[in-house]
């Protein structure tokens, strides 16, 4: 690879940009983060790593506010994240305070996604090392989820998932995810958010954190019980779902 491998702003002989790579490979490397859109509510479900006994877990969030009606989740370095997050939230109270209106998801999204493509082609700098889902209401009422990369591409879903595992999560999402979007309530979303994270997460409520994100509403972090009450709900559709042993030898 030679100085390909360390030079950000230089292209290998095979098309390649291998710190963004990197940076890529960092985010496959990260939490597993899953959003889930529906017309009347967004959900966002992360896999939540264990904390130290001293440690306030509150201080340690995967999941944050941008304005009032837009919010995401990230996989990736959590130092890189607090710093596009900050730009993002910055960005969006100017655009109010110039035009007196909240912005969009699109509008805020591209505003991400352009700082992380900054970062892919200027000496002294490295990619941000982070993928985020960001979901939120625009103007309009009209509920949305995009997701951003290192290498600044976005692009937008109606569910998706990023992460470790993240393949398996969407390819989840991809076959339980119903082919009328009207359909989908807001419970349906979190139970499929929380049913495509628990195909790769274990120990059930205490390692996960889900959120959702209302119309007209702040975004509302599930708290234990709810989580305890919504995983049990999902493992026993699961449950009634698996064909018995009988069934099998049938």
């Amino acid at each position: 690879m030679g100085s390909y491998d360390r030079a950000i702003t230089v292209f290998s002989p095979d098309g390649h940009l291998f710190q963004v790579e990197y940076a890529l490979e960092a985010v496959r490397k990260g939490i597993t983060a899953v959003g889930v859109r529906s017309p009347n509510a967004l959900v966002l479900a992360v896999e939540k790593k264990s904390t130290a006994k001293l440690q306030d877990a509150r201080t340690v969030r995967k999941i944050a506010n941008i304005d009032s009606h837009i919010s995401l989740a990230f996989a990736g370095l959590t130092a890189d994240a607090r710093v596009l997050i900050n730009k993002a939230r910055i960005e969006a109270q100017s655009y109010r305070l110039a035009l007196e209106d909240p912005v969009s998801v699109e509008y805020i999204t591209r505003y991400i996604a352009q700082v992380q493509q900054k970062y892919t082609q200027s000496g002294g700098v490295r990619p941000f090392g982070i993928s985020t889902l960001i979901v939120g209401f625009d103007p309009d009422g009209v509920a949305r989820l995009f997701q951003t990369d290192p290498a600044g591409t976005y692009s937008a879903w109606k569910a998706n998932a990023t992460g470790r595992n993240a393949k398996t999560v969407r390819e989840y999402l991809e076959k339980h995810y119903p082919s009328d979007e009207a359909s989908l309530t807001a419970a349906d979303a979190q139970h499929l958010a929380v049913a495509a994270l628990l195909e790769v997460v274990e120990s059930g409520a205490k390692n996960i954190e889900v959120a959702v994100l209302e119309r007209g509403a702040q975004l509302r972090l599930l708290d234990e019980t709810q989580l305890e009450r919504l995983v049990t709900e999902v493992e026993a559709a699961k449950a009634a779902l698996k064909p018995t042993v009988d069934d099998k030898k049938e």
